[in-house]
């Protein structure tokens, strides 16, 4: 199997994401290149394609599968991104153990044939890797390109000068990934080619890679000042005169200016730096509730001739912390009401599809949610283009390790070498994103109790930052600095904003002690208190929950494969935290009843569960079911951020009771009867309703989009859910539950919440979990419907239609 690239005619393969990533980046370069004067787009332009498509896979080490005469005609077709390691089995002596889910390690190869045509043998060809984990070597055609040990980092070589061109000459890509040294990761961490790769294609004068730097250094509602500063890199074997055109286009693909650098003479096998200051009148700024990007379009003129063309999305905003009141963005203060999350999606594995996290995204924003922690390291750059366009803000976080191990094989091994290049890299692709805005040099960092090797590794890493990225602040998660004594040995205030894991009044004495500190929580619990906390104190810029979501990995003990401390279970669905945290942080009228059952007695008014040891803490449930269907006493809570609620049962008043300045729930002790529980808002419409269920009966299933494209970032989520006669949800059901699909799709994963199950998650069937599970679907062509069905043993089944149309009908990052 060969690929044949084309050149720029064949846009079959372009990377939307670098392209664009939106239909309506294709309108913008239409609107530059078409109809603006002097601003016609050239043949010779750069090229992006990509290089998902049409790669060998062979899960095992191999010897000499980098030369390109390898037998290869055994091994399994796959495309990219593709984590082999969710693939299973689950297995207790994997030894990738509980940290990693259970799940298998090991050394894989991928190979890629491909053809170039004989116009690009005098361009410049490069190849781009998103991620790959981990420990990976590059060969092209057997030569060797490089090694990156660090899987969550993204890189690029040069391919030039090793290729051979016309469509029946034959190149070979080869990558080697070697993730065998375990325990890595203290989480899954995948394996694999599991990013997106592209191939870059330019003339010998071109934009360097990550060298445009978009800023924006002074912003009012009436005026904002574009600083553009991009390095021209000349590898042909000549001088030549350069400059560089600017272009900023509106949200809405207006042209707003163009302007022209100062022509400079870059010489052969040199660069050269160009600045541009360009004003912006009455900008729509970017905010997270309306979080409008611009485009700098900069085309590079050699000789008057266009040689290339590179495209940015950039957000006009102003941000800053403040020691006595916090975060501000654009004129307006406010908490980061964030959660840290790692990169796994569930059933999906690490190559994750850019729906699944907009979905997971929504969620969470619906939540209150408005701020993520990459935790803990760099996530794909698609994720930040996502928290772009929804709103995000973002703590980029790089390492979970400096030179002292929390694992026998992680990146402490490789930091000595490969961490300035790595925070490089990182910060340079990271950069022009208005989500970002603040970097974490750490996570829980070992180092510390040795503090003058912490403060010597940490000064070169904020040098990093600042050298690279000016214009924002760095943190790090101080973790029990009580112990390392990181406030009184001068390393905490080398940070721009103090970053602290859990301990909220150790950070708030911190502050005290010294009023000039700029403080942030970058990890912290769900307890009530912890967010009283942040409520009361202004200083206290925010806080990153842990977690956002259940995750795979970080388990103690078979067969439990997930960390579940999550405000949404793997599928999403939100646990009661989640819905208490919602009464917390949003700004919509909020009302949820749960039920608690627990071993520890309850006080009257604060149940104060959040603080007792974990084996004693309640279990909440939001339904109205309990297994225990005779008369008995259930304690119910309801979290709302309404001012009055009035419980009702069965049509009875249990009475009313006010909004607590503690924000605790309001709570009842209620005589359980079957029927409905009902509690309302008094001073809004807002209500819930929980109906006491009855025996499973049949499977439902809704799908959360009901347009299907066959791009690769594309996928919807179907949701099983077992129910009685009336509808209402069986909490208790586990029935195995299979799903079957017709027309244009198939089965990519199925999951459920269950953090024990170690039912595989590449299969057509999965129990229910508290009553529920999901299939997750894609689309395999352009047209058609795709009829997704769900049966179980004794149980009505049912069906749901996914209309499948092109991408140019629909994409993944619209509504």
């Amino acid at each position: 199997m060969r690929t044949i690239i084309t050149g720029p005619s064949d846009d079959g393969r372009i990377d939307r994401r670098i392209l664009n990533l939106m239909r309506g980046y294709a309108a913008v370069l239409c609107l530059v290149f078409c109809l603006h004067p002097g601003f016609a787009a050239e043949p010779n332009a750069r090229i992006i394609q990509s290089f998902d498509a049409g790669w060998l896979f062979l899960k095992a080490d191999a010897p000499g599968a980098e030369q390109p005469d390898f037998d290869d005609h055994g091994w399994r077709s796959r495309n990219v991104p593709h984590d082999w390691s969710i693939e299973g089995p689950f297995d207790p002596n994997n030894p990738t153990g509980g940290a990693g889910a259970f799940l298998p390690a090991g050394v894989g190869w991928y190979r890629k044939h491909f053809s170039l045509p004989r116009s690009f043998a005098e361009r410049r060809v490069f190849i781009d890797f998103d991620g790959v984990m981990a420990n990976s070597d590059v060969w092209i055609n057997g030569t060797h390109l490089g090694r990156r040990p660090y899987g969550y980092v993204s890189f690029r070589y040069e391919l030039t000068g090793h290729l051979k061109f016309g469509n029946a000459e034959s190149n070979v890509l080869a990558v080697r990934a070697d993730n065998s040294a375990q325990p890595a990761s203290r989480w899954y961490a995948g394996a694999g080619i599991y990013r997106h790769v592209r191939l870059v294609i330019t003339d010998p004068v071109h934009v360097d890679h990550w060298a445009t730097f978009v800023s924006t250094p002074q912003v009012s509602a009436q005026h904002a000042t574009i600083h553009v500063k991009t390095r021209i890199v000349n590898q042909s074997g000549a001088g030549h005169d350069v400059r560089v055109e600017f272009a900023i286009i509106a949200p809405n693909g207006r042209i707003l200016q163009t302007v022209d650098t100062v022509r400079q003479t870059v010489a052969a096998n040199r660069t050269s730096s160009f600045e541009q200051d360009i004003a912006v009148d009455s900008p729509e700024l970017w905010e997270l509730k309306n979080p409008v990007l611009y485009t700098l379009v900069a085309r590079v003129l050699c000789e008057a001739q266009t040689v290339d063309d590179e495209t940015t999305r950039f957000g006009i905003r102003e941000f800053h912390f403040d020691a006595g009141t916090g975060f501000w963005m654009n004129g307006r203060n406010f908490k980061l009401l964030g959660v840290a999350i790692h990169g796994d999606a569930g059933g999906l594995g690490t190559a994750v599809p850019m729906r699944a996290w907009q979905r997971r995204l929504e969620i969470l924003k619906s939540l209150g949610v408005n701020a993520i922690r990459t935790a803990h390291n760099p996530f794909a750059p698609e994720f930040l283009d996502l928290c772009d366009r929804m709103g995000f803000l973002i703590m980029d976080e790089m390492f979970d390790c400096w030179t002292v191990a929390k694992n026998p094989y992680d990146y402490h091994l490789y930091f000595k070498e490969w961490s300035r290049t790595d925070e490089r890299d990182t910060v340079l692709r990271d950069r022009n994103h208005p989500s970002v805005v603040l970097y974490s040099a750490g996570n829980e960092i070992h180092d510390t109790p040795k503090a003058e090797l912490a403060k010597e590794i940490l000064r070169g890493l904020l040098d990093t930052f600042h050298q690279y990225d000016p214009t924002r602040p760095v943190t790090q998660a101080l973790f029990r600095p009580n112990a390392s004594h990181d406030y009184e040995d001068g390393l905490a205030d080398m940070l721009d904003v103090i970053g602290q894991n859990y301990r909220e009044n150790e950070i708030l004495a911190a502050h005290a002690a010294k009023p000039t500190r700029k403080i942030v929580g970058t990890e912290n619990g769900h307890d009530r208190k912890v967010w009283l906390a942040l409520r009361d104190n202004p200083p206290y810029s925010g806080q990153f929950l842990w977690s956002g979501i259940d995750y795979l990995g970080e388990s103690h003990h078979w067969p439990v494969i997930s960390e579940g401390s999550g405000l949404l279970d793997r599928t999403g669905y939100p646990h009661p935290r989640g819905l208490q945290r919602e009464s917390w942080w949003s700004s919509k009228p909020v009302v949820h009843i749960v039920r608690r059952t627990g071993t520890d007695a309850v006080t009257p008014i604060d149940p104060g569960y959040e603080a007792v040891p974990f084996q004693y803490r309640q279990t909440e449930f939001a339904d109205w079911t309990p297994r225990n269907l005779s008369p008995h006493d259930e304690i119910v809570d309801v979290y709302s951020n309404c001012r009055d609620i009035e419980l009702i049962v069965n049509g009875r008043s249990l009475g009313r009771q006010s909004l607590r300045w503690d924000a605790s729930g309001r709570e009842w002790r209620v005589k359980f009867e079957p029927g409905t529980i009902r509690a309302a808002c008094r001073d809004t419409n807002a209500s819930e309703e929980l109906r006491t269920a009855g025996k499973p009966s049949r499977v439902g299933l809704s799908v959360d989009r009901a347009r299907l494209s066959p791009e690769w970032n594309d996928v919807s989520y179907v949701s099983a859910t077992v129910t009685d006669n009336s509808g209402i949800m069986v909490p208790s059901a586990n029935d195995l539950v299979t799903f079957n699909l017709g027309g244009p799709g198939v089965i990519a994963a199925v999951d459920n919440g269950d953090i024990a199950s170690i039912e595989p998650f590449q299969a057509s069937q999965r129990h229910a979990y508290h009553g529920r599970c999901i299939a997750i679907v894609r689309a395999t062509a352009p047209a058609g419907t795709i009829v997704v069905g769900a049966s179980a043993p004794g149980l009505v089944g049912s069906q749901v239609e996914v209309l499948a149309v092109p991408a140019s009908e629909h994409h993944p990052l619209l509504p």
